[in-house]
């Protein structure tokens, strides 16, 4: 693992990166900054293919640093400042995937903040990240793999007699033009029905488009230090956004709320060039160490 020098960009003098870890042709760039005074400082015009983030909801988690609790008005003001970044930085064949959530309480949290980015972008599919899910075996009919009713996923219950368990979280995928195709079949399935391989044109192997519906459930952790922040997604969340954009050559991942570092554990594992801001040093730190970790236990090969 190198740690490498490189002429500073414009304004970068006074608060350079505070991490930049060489892997394999990929660098993985780590600012303690404000993500949008940050990406307008350090982050040129048109030079990034994919951003996959995940803002703080204004739900009132408890972060280290930040405050979670903003008037809706202050908040929706911030994730427009924050689209108007990305839509500069972002290539114009560029892919943005945003992870908003709801509460139980408020069901527009996440339809507020896609209205505002809207201003700027194009909504090009609704993706749903589904964390628990019941499937009973009556409603399946003979798949020969679901034996009985299965419940698997992480599942939080919430004590109320108004709403029902809140089991999945939005993936807005948003470009600047409606256009951009997309690799759908990196992230495919197996056909259930063979029979359906060549009958449709389309199927010309054993794989399908996955859809807009995404299974992905949470490790399991038996303490918070596994876990050391409130609201993170799991890795394999990015890694899907990244691969369904198309993974190519010179790849640059973005993540302006960089946390504890899923995005950039995804982008090197796939071996792409990263960049992310975060302000916490405690979350920033942890993200570090995951890459670093990564980096220890499959060299610098920069893939799994």
């Amino acid at each position: 693992m190198l740690v490498q020098r490189r002429p500073p960009l414009q304004g970068e003098a006074n608060n350079p990166p505070y991490r930049v870890i060489s892997r394999s042709g990929s660098r993985l760039t780590f600012y303690h900054s404000d993500c949008t005074a940050g990406m307008a400082s350090f982050v040129p015009e048109l030079s990034i293919d994919v951003v996959v983030t995940s803002p703080p909801y204004n739900i009132g988690i408890k972060y280290n640093v930040h405050s979670d609790n903003l008037p809706r008005e202050s908040y929706l003001a911030w994730m427009s400042q924050l689209g108007n970044q990305i839509f500069r930085a972002l290539k114009d064949d560029g892919s943005f995937f945003v992870n908003v959530g709801n509460t139980p309480k408020d069901q527009w949290i996440a339809w507020d903040v896609a209205r505002v980015l809207k201003e700027k972008f194009t909504l090009q599919n609704v993706i749903h990240w589904v964390k628990s899910i019941a499937i009973s075996k009556v409603d399946v009919g003979n798949y020969p793999n679901i034996l009985g009713d299965v419940a698997p996923g992480h599942f939080k219950p919430i004590v109320s007699k108004r709403f029902l368990n809140d089991c999945h979280e939005y993936i807005f995928h948003f470009t600047k033009s409606g256009s951009v195709n997309l690799d759908k079949l990196s992230i495919g399935v197996p056909y259930q029905d063979k029979t359906n391989i060549g009958r449709w044109k389309s199927a010309k192997k054993d794989r399908r488009d996955r859809g807009n519906v995404w299974f992905l459930p949470y490790s399991t952790i038996r303490s918070k230090s596994q876990r050391p922040h409130p609201a993170s997604f799991p890795v394999k969340l990015p890694e899907m956004c990244i691969k369904l954009h198309g993974c190519r050559p010179n790849l640059v991942v973005l993540d302006p709320f960089l946390g504890i570092g899923s995005t950039a554990v995804a982008a090197a594992r796939l071996g792409t060039s990263f960049i992310g801001f975060e302000i916490d040093r405690a979350y920033l730190d942890e993200a570090i160490s995951r890459v670093e970790e990564l980096n220890s236990k499959h060299g610098k090969r920069g893939r799994n």
